[in-house]
């Protein structure tokens, strides 16, 4: 009689909807071993239904976009006060920073502005998390899986309102080269006329 007594009494409690729990809260140090393991089964998962290391990275590319999408609708969800970015610099340090935080646990170490191109922007890694518990064959020598990763930044910042397109290269560690549209960069600069 107690058991039943002590069911109704919890059943009567409002629950807290975990969408409704703010992102900062609560354990902000991400577990690596989780994280490996979960990859690691993406990326053999991945692995079994391609035939070439491009093929690869695509799928991986087009799987971090499923993530991305989801990430900034749950940010925003549970960020009420979070308001989203309109320039183009400041939604690039909000990925370098928020995003990545998030993610990873930690900051990317730089965002740099190409010099040669103004649609294209850079975002560095050193070690992304992504690659490091990643045994590559030498079969598959060129595979760069934080191609998942540039998946995600690529989601969020075209669902942020600067379509683009990511990829991630060897380079100084990972680099995620970002480039915009051309009406991204046409409308930050009217933005910063005014």
């Amino acid at each position: 009689m107690e058991k039943l007594e002590a069911l109704k009494i919890s059943s009567m409690r409002p629950r807290s909807n975990i969408l409704d729990r703010p992102l900062s809260k609560g354990k902000t140090e991400v577990s690596q071993s989780i994280v490996a393991l979960l990859f690691s089964e993406i990326v053999q998962y991945s692995q079994s239904r391609v035939f070439t290391v491009p093929e690869l990275q695509t799928r991986l590319h087009d799987l971090g976009q499923d993530v991305g999408t989801r990430i900034i609708d749950l940010y925003f969800m549970r960020e009420r006060s979070g308001k989203r970015e309109t320039k183009l610099t400041q939604m690039l340090l909000f990925v370098k920073t928020t995003v990545w935080k998030n993610l990873f646990g930690k900051e990317a170490e730089k965002l740099e502005h190409a010099n040669d191109d103004e649609r294209t922007y850079y975002i560095i890694e050193k070690e992304p998390l992504v690659n490091t518990f990643i045994s590559v064959p030498k079969d598959k020598g060129s595979l760069n899986c934080a191609n998942f990763t540039a998946g995600i930044v690529e989601a969020v910042l075209t669902n942020c309102g600067f379509p683009c397109k990511v990829t991630a290269h060897w380079h100084k560690g990972t680099t995620y080269m970002v480039k915009f549209e051309d009406f991204v960069i046409a409308r930050d600069k009217q933005m910063e006329e005014k």
